[in-house]
């Protein structure tokens, strides 16, 4: 067995140990209570509240370590084996500098999202399927507190007057917060986790997401400067999807990235500007909206716009975009499929501005070239499913052309029909007829 496969059950065996003691560890609140007491004594105020500020989590556990076990070593009516005498001062150390019960799902890459819905129940995700947690927090108050440790750091503030926070970890994670009066059985907690594991067409081709000639063609589109938007519903993989795709964008070319959280990474490519929106303060104050961004990134001489997704009136500013020598930009679009796509996008660009929809529907045909939908299964597996091409109908408004498509039964895909773009890009010598050819032998 290799270093790093030891490493890693090494820490699975920890994570799961860790849940398994969280019943009994925190049932006896005194107990935990008492060590934090006996810590906090030995290592003084300042230097906890140093370490407790630190970003570096694993950092910090590890300089307070000895003092915790030092501490629960002391408390001699305990009658412990070895590894339950660990677990205590795992889950003690969460307590402190972690984010308590949830610090164990936080640090497993396997999981994707945990949900806290009050102090009655709490769930989460793992390869799309979703697992029960009983016994996770004892009292609402207890959630309350994980709350405010989360978002304190951020600036941010969670009150009866403002129930509803949204916000991003350090790491990159989306959290979500909802308390009373607004959430009716208790404070909620929603922490969306993004892997870095997938970043290209290649590892969604390896897990099954599609098969490798739907991804030459999607890497094909991005360089060939399709506009294009990837739909889908909640979880189904869209920000991942649109991340595969960017990295398909070649290396010379400047990248400006819009999002409500950064959530896009852009690792290996050596030209991209990260842009985030913000909320208002507390006082009202200095809001940066996703609309206000697309608007300032025109002038920051993009090659290519990647919204990371069209939720209100900027999707106007983004089909302006699109249409003012920004192409192969890249967005993502909450839908069910690819017509409530264009009937969504309509309504949004309306937010924006005052036109009809016929109009807005022509701004679309012409900005918009080709709508890649994602989708999520009931046993939580992903896929790219099908690919339609977007055009101005003879009579006006959206005509859409299935060029792929995705069989849910079988789970198989199909070509429907080439994309034009390969054709004219074979004409215009973008693409070799060998390149073409090679791919045409690869489709079914």
């Amino acid at each position: 067995m290799s270093v790093m496969a030891r490493v890693e059950r090494v820490r699975k065996e920890r994570s799961s140990r860790c849940r398994r003691s969280v019943r009994g560890a925190r049932a006896n609140r005194s107990l935990m209570s008492a060590v934090k007491r006996g810590v906090l004594e030995r290592v003084g105020f300042d230097e906890m509240a140093h370490l407790v500020a630190d970003e570096e989590v694993s950092r910090s556990r590890e300089e307070l370590r000895p003092a915790v076990e030092a501490v629960v070593n002391a408390q001699s009516a305990l009658e412990l084996e070895p590894g339950e005498r660990e677990d205590v001062v795992d889950c003690a150390l969460d307590d402190i500098v972690g984010l308590g019960p949830l610090q164990p799902l936080l640090e497993d890459d396997s999981v994707s999202e945990i949900m806290v819905n009050g102090c009655r129940s709490a769930f989460y995700e793992r390869g799309g399927v979703l697992y029960p947690m009983e016994n996770l927090f004892e009292s609402d108050e207890q959630i309350r507190i994980l709350i405010d440790r989360i978002i304190a750091p951020l600036g941010r503030r969670i009150d009866e007057r403002s129930p509803l926070v949204n916000a991003r970890l350090k790491s990159g994670y989306r959290v979500n917060a909802v308390i009373p009066p607004v959430a009716i059985d208790g404070p909620t907690l929603t922490i969306r986790k993004f892997s870095d594991r997938i970043t290209s067409l290649r590892e969604l081709v390896e897990l099954g997401s599609l098969p490798e000639w739907y991804a030459g063609l999607l890497s094909c589109a991005v360089a060939l400067r399709q506009d294009l938007a990837v739909v889908g519903g909640t979880g189904s993989g869209k920000t991942t999807l649109l991340n595969a795709l960017s990295c398909e964008i070649p290396t010379g070319e400047r990248i400006v990235t819009i999002e409500d959280s950064a959530e896009l990474k852009f690792s290996h490519h050596p030209h991209v500007v990260r842009l985030e929106a913000r909320e208002a303060s507390i006082e009202g104050e200095g809001a940066v909206t996703i609309r206000d961004l697309v608007a300032n990134a025109l002038r920051m001489r993009p090659d290519r716009i990647v919204v990371g997704e069209v939720r209100g009136a900027e999707a106007i500013d983004m089909l302006s975009a699109m249409q003012t020598g920004h192409d192969g930009s890249l967005t993502t679009l909450h839908a069910g499929s690819e017509e409530e796509a264009v009937v969504r996008l309509t309504l949004l660009a309306r937010y924006g501005i005052n036109l009809p929809s016929e109009l807005i529907e022509e701004q679309i045909a012409l900005a918009l070239d080709g709508i890649v939908m994602s989708e999520r299964r009931a046993d939580g597996r992903r896929f790219v499913s099908s690919y339609a091409g977007v055009s101005r109908a003879p009579g006006g408004g959206v005509e859409l052309e299935r060029y792929v498509s995705f069989d849910r039964a079988s789970g198989t895909w199909s070509l429907d029909r080439e994309p034009p773009f390969i054709e004219e890009a074979l004409a215009s010598g973008e693409l070799s007829e060998e390149e073409v050819e090679q791919w045409r032998r690869s489709c079914p």
